[in-house]
């Protein structure tokens, strides 16, 4: 495995930490403010790494080395206890903190657009003849003006993936939890005490989802890639 693709894979796996971790803390943050103490006793209103590594070492360490070792695509999880009594009295408030992940995600992508403007305003980077996972823009120069170019790069695509993703309204997915908040509170109730028994088939709503998803990539891509630059038309 050549220098260049280990780099890669370190920049990958900072952003991937990074955007997991902030993903999770924000389902604990809003969880606290919804009344459910639970991840904020478990340390996770936090951006600190340590405390949702603990609780999934496998799927924020292990899972995501090993599949960009061998796939050359990395993948993982991370998760945020909550108390199920809770979700079930104030479903609504359970959604919130569902929706809370993927719009955590979405603000470091806007984040990460921001910064690769004032780059390009800089003249630091520039944009790409053609756009990648890892190459939404590129830099001037080499050195750390090119590694700064990756890592906004994966932290803008990577959020927008996992975004959307986990917005898709399948169990165990957040998308599923968030559809809550378009009934009332007493079918919203109904809803998550049905949604207690599906979540047991998860697994099933994983699969599904990643063939959904395999579908809707390319065009949320381009999508994405429009509102990165929308004064520039990219081939698809």
């Amino acid at each position: 495995m050549s220098t260049d693709v280990l780099v890669l894979g370190l920049l990958w796996y900072v952003v991937f930490l990074l955007s997991t971790t902030c993903h999770e803390a924000a389902h604990a943050w809003v969880a606290k403010l919804g009344g459910d103490l639970t991840a904020f006793r478990g340390g996770q209103v936090s951006l600190d790494p340590i405390p949702h590594v603990r609780r999934e070492p496998f799927g924020m360490i292990v899972f995501p080395i090993l599949t960009y070792l061998t796939s050359g695509w990395m993948m993982g999880w991370a998760s945020a206890p909550y108390d199920p009594e809770w979700s079930h009295r104030y479903p609504h408030r359970a959604a919130w903190m569902a929706l809370a992940g993927p719009g955590a995600n979405f603000a470091l992508a806007i984040l990460a657009a921001i910064a690769i403007h004032i780059g390009i305003g800089a003249g630091v980077f520039t944009q790409p003849d053609s756009a990648q996972f890892n190459h939404m823009v590129e830099a001037t120069a080499g050195g750390a003006a090119a590694g700064a170019a990756t890592f906004l790069s994966l932290m803008f695509s990577l959020n927008v993936l996992l975004g959307i993703f986990n917005l898709l309204p399948l169990p165990p997915l957040d998308g599923f939890a968030v559809v809550a908040l378009f009934m009332s509170e007493d079918r919203a109730r109904q809803f998550e005490a049905m949604a207690h028994g599906i979540r047991r088939y998860s697994f099933i709503g994983l699969l599904v989802a990643w063939q959904v998803f395999g579908v809707l990539y390319d065009p949320l891509f381009d999508l994405s890639l429009r509102a990165l630059y929308p004064l520039t038309a990219y081939a698809g």
